[in-house]
């Protein structure tokens, strides 16, 4: 096993490397002005642009510039983002926490109920709760992702004055820059340093504001898990270990959660990682109708201005986390299949 991991973590350095060398060729086909304007953050110092060309030499060959870029990368600048108008790193640190918040929400509710639904439309194949399900699972899919949430926020917000949108009420919002000596952002996440400052108000009133983009994640995500456990558990049931099983007087339960199901997980297990992995760039969707600044409505917001340094930061980290998911996936199955052996 740990020869394995070893090696994966070696092809997570090559697959990272050519990721990147893909995003800077595709950089590079932006003119030596276009590129240089990503280096702008004022009027006058558009006047400038040919001396930052000349600064920052980018109208040197491509390796050149590539390992120039990669050495400030490996230093931790990875430029200036538009959008924020700070550092990209900086404003990866301030965006990135409210995206984790809400997956930290939705991702358990995600795999565990698109679980359970589907195992209990398998397990119910052809009967009113299978039909139900799947009903549930054609209309979730289906829905799209900013219709639903524009439903949601006019019906709770609009009609109820319920749910407000933003990550943190007004007067709270402004209670913490007026005071930032009496709460610690230890994380960026409101939940939990809420928690940790004793103060329960800012964390219920956090909750409050992830009930909504949870809920429309949880309803457009949660159908594809279903579906596939579904399939899974239809197909682990027709199989001649089950058939010999209930032949031996093996009780339901038994058969179906201990056998049928643990084999149904595995392409479940896939799924799941890929959409928590996907889930970590932020929902855009999500993320612009409910006014929450995270990796999401930053991404839009910077493809909208063509925010090139950003663009690349995410896709690197959407590389990283990608390798990282795989890995992790690859060693789950052999902890839920023990037919699988790794060496």
């Amino acid at each position: 096993m740990l020869a394995y991991v070893t090696r994966r973590f070696l092809l997570l350095i090559l697959v990272l490397f050519g990721v990147s060398l893909l995003l800077f060729g595709i950089l590079m086909t932006f003119s030596p002005e276009r590129r240089a304007a990503t280096y702008v953050s004022s009027p006058q110092q558009a006047k400038d642009i040919p001396r930052i060309i000349r600064q920052f030499g980018l109208d040197d060959p491509f390796y050149i510039q590539y390992l120039r870029w990669m050495r400030e990368v490996l230093r931790g600048n990875l430029g200036w983002s538009l959008v924020a108008s700070r550092p990209v790193g900086e404003a990866f640190w301030r965006y990135f926490p409210i995206t984790l918040e809400m997956n930290l929400c939705a991702a358990p509710i995600v795999i565990l109920l698109g679980i359970w639904l589907g195992t209990l439309s398998g397990i119910h194949r052809d009967t009113w709760i299978d039909h139900i399900t799947r009903i549930l699972a054609i209309v979730g899919w289906s829905l799209p992702t900013f219709l639903f949430a524009l439903v949601l926020l006019m019906f709770f917000y609009g009609y109820l004055q319920m749910f407000s949108p933003g990550v943190l009420s007004d007067h709270l919002s402004m209670l913490i820059i007026d005071n930032p000596d009496q709460f610690t952002r230890f994380t960026g996440m409101y939940t939990v340093d809420g928690l940790l400052n004793g103060r329960l108000d800012i964390t219920a009133d956090a909750l409050a504001h992830l009930a909504l983009p949870v809920l429309t994640y949880v309803i457009v995500v949660v159908a594809l898990n279903m579906r596939v456990m579904r399939s899974g558990m239809i197909e682990e049931l027709s199989k001649d270990y089950v058939t010999t099983a209930k032949a031996k007087g093996a009780d339901k339960k038994t058969i179906h959660i201990k056998h049928a199901r643990r084999n149904a997980l595995l392409p479940v297990v896939t799924v799941a990682g890929q959409l928590v992995a996907m889930s970590m760039e932020g929902s855009i969707a999500v993320e612009v109708v409910f006014n929450r600044h995270g990796i999401g409505w930053w991404l839009a917001e910077s493809a909208i201005q063509l925010d090139v340094p950003v663009l690349m930061c995410i896709c690197l980290f959407m590389g990283v986390v990608f390798v990282l998911t795989n890995l992790t996936l690859d060693i789950l199955y052999a902890y839920i299949d023990p037919r699988i052996r790794l060496t």
